[in-house]
């Protein structure tokens, strides 16, 4: 005689008979790949910053132009380009949603990382607005960017929390 003891709840509103560990996989494949999406823009815009050429593919007139913008004097910090920090920042998004997702401690290391890059590329856009008053399509995709990977990160906390 074989018994079965379910302990889902019955009315559970979101992941009936779903796997939590192959949720937490699906969140973290996808901040892995905004991820990689991030350090490919990062990339590009790195190498705006010191390209001596004007970039067609971003120049649309006065108000959105990437090369007012990288080139600007908000667009290095200390001496370093923002755009190598975005590549170091998405970098070690990547290897802890990757590498590193096994650990306790890493859900709560990337939404912290990821609040830290929403908040930096906040003050940016601030700057693009305000201050250049000319908008840069790859800082705009990279604010898109670190915001979903915040959601995602916020989300995979609080999985964790009623999991752990």
């Amino acid at each position: 005689m074989r018994f079965t003891v379910s302990t889902a709840p019955e009315n559970h509103p979101i992941g009936v008979g779903t796997n939590p560990t192959r949720q937490n996989k699906i969140l973290y494949l996808a901040i892995s790949v905004l991820a990689v999406a991030g350090v490919l823009v990062s990339a590009v815009s790195l190498q705006r910053h010191y390209a001596k050429s004007a970039s067609a593919f971003c120049d649309f007139g006065e108000r959105f132009n990437c090369d007012i913008v990288n080139r600007s004097e908000y667009s290095t910090v200390m001496g370093i380009p923002v755009a190598a920090i975005g590549i170091a920042g998405y970098g070690f998004l990547l290897a802890r949603a990757t590498v590193y997702r096994s650990r306790p401690s890493t859900p709560l290391q990337l939404l912290a990382a990821a609040l830290a890059g929403l908040a930096f590329a906040s003050y940016l856009t601030y700057i693009e607005g305000s201050v250049l008053e000319t908008w840069c399509i790859l800082c705009l995709s990279s604010l898109a960017l670190i915001a979903l990977i915040t959601v995602l990160a916020g989300v995979l906390n609080v999985k964790a929390g009623r999991n752990g």
